[in-house]
């Protein structure tokens, strides 16, 4: 009983050593973005070749249905009470949420994203789209209590935090040393497309 047992058994270590190596392998796998922050470096059709934040160099199609968004720099006292905004977050030291960016959303923009999530920006980041309910001017900048469907949360935002909003872009915009961020997905055969792309105007690097 025991040698039918052990020759029973082996199949199924054996099984289960495969399996286990295949679910580190998967682990291991760099995690597939959603999407490139980074500089144009060559624009050849509907080709960009992108150097990342990070440093990769990043080949990138253009879908047929691309949209383009400009980013532009504004003024902290820009928003306003009643705004849509997103901003992106990091723990204060008091508990708090301090911006990192903030970025108006134009009128025709509003309701988009809605709600908090973790973000990818910094570790331990995080998104918020919401309105601003209230908003206090202290001497350093501004604390804003922005709320949105399931929630609201606390957000100061310094003096020197970028603020920016959208405006109308177009393809002509993606050209050799633009400051973009590109929503991409990965193609069949391991390359990237984009079909949504925010660029900095006036070499505005995009902050979000």
């Amino acid at each position: 009983m025991s040698v039918q047992r052990a020759t029973f058994t082996r199949p199924l270590v054996a099984v289960a050593m495969v399996g286990l190596s295949t679910l580190y392998a998967v682990a291991q796998q760099a995690p597939v973005p959603t999407r490139v922050r980074g500089t144009i470096e060559k624009v050849d059709g509907d080709l960009l070749s992108v150097k990342s934040r990070s440093g990769e160099d990043v080949r990138l199609h253009i879908a047929s249905d691309l949209r383009v968004a400009g980013i532009t720099r504004i003024a902290l006292s820009d928003i306003k009470v009643g705004s849509f905004i997103g901003a992106t977050t990091v723990p204060g030291p008091d508990g708090g949420q301090n911006a990192v960016e903030v970025h108006v959303f134009p009128e025709s923009m509003r309701g988009t994203g809605e709600g908090s999530r973790p973000y990818d920006l910094r570790p331990n980041s995080s998104m918020t789209n919401a309105t601003v309910a209230e908003s206090v001017v202290g001497n350093d900048g501004h604390t804003l209590l922005v709320k949105y469907k399931d929630g609201e949360k606390k957000v100061f935002v310094s003096s020197e935090t970028p603020v920016v909003t959208y405006v109308p872009g177009e393809k002509s915009d993606l050209k050799e040393g633009a400051k973009i961020i590109a929503f991409v997905k990965a193609l069949p055969d391991g390359s990237f497309e984009t079909s949504r792309v925010s660029v900095g105007r006036d070499g505005l690097t995009p902050p979000m």
